[in-house]
């Protein structure tokens, strides 16, 4: 489409101001109705980056799959996630914050490169923001990939466990089936219940809309 690849020039520069263990954060699941925010961590090695790594929007689900296992098998990788009861209770930004915190801090990182423009405030380690981080910087890029494949696997494995709400296709978000499902099947314990449309069915007693 003529957009520019991500590459490795944000790792190497803050290599380069000292830090040894630089890692490329991302998550996934903000927006869906139901299911975890899903966080990814990854420490690529320059030598070692599979071919055609990109943001993971822009590729097929099979080209995410194949570029997952591959990013698992030369990769440092840590994923982490944020129960639906820890949205309720803190806010989807605090968190998808509190998964990327989980996942930095599974591999000890000490600087994160992370996709967006704001840092968690519980790092224990320095880090960068990186608007469209996924499309900018390799290892970014990697934990998208990560974090997406890890996410989806997980609600076609509750889709199998609560049919009807289109889990496995739609991911959780707000699909206009998942919304009438919702209506028609009911409110489910993956639910989080601090998004509109899940707390206008259980607390107002009106019907949901996209």
């Amino acid at each position: 489409m003529g957009a520019s690849l991500p590459d490795f020039s944000y790792e190497t520069a803050t290599q380069a101001q000292g830090f040894a263990y630089v890692v490329g954060v991302d998550e996934v699941g903000r927006g869906p109705l139901a299911g975890p925010v899903t966080a990814c961590a990854v420490r690529l090695d320059p030598g070692r980056i599979p071919k055609g790594l990109r943001d993971s929007k822009v590729l097929t689900a099979n080209q995410r799959e194949r570029l997952h296992d591959e990013i698992l098998a030369v990769g440092e990788v840590a994923i982490a996630h944020a129960s639906v009861a820890e949205i309720d209770s803190l806010n989807i930004l605090r968190a998808s914050h509190l998964a990327m915190e989980r996942a930095i801090g599974a591999l000890g990182a000490d600087h994160a490169l992370i996709d967006g423009n704001m840092i968690p405030r519980g790092l224990a380690c320095r880090a960068t923001p990186i608007v469209k981080g996924d499309a900018l910087c390799l290892s970014i890029a990697a934990a998208s990939i990560v974090a997406k494949v890890t996410r989806d696997r997980i609600m076609v494995d509750l889709a199998q466990q609560h049919p009807g709400y289109g889990w496995e296709t739609n991911a959780g978000y707000p699909t206009p089936a998942h919304l009438e499902a919702l209506l028609n099947l009911g409110v489910t314990a993956w639910h989080r219940r601090s998004f509109r449309p899940v707390y206008n069915i259980l607390y107002q007693g009106v019907s949901v809309s996209c």
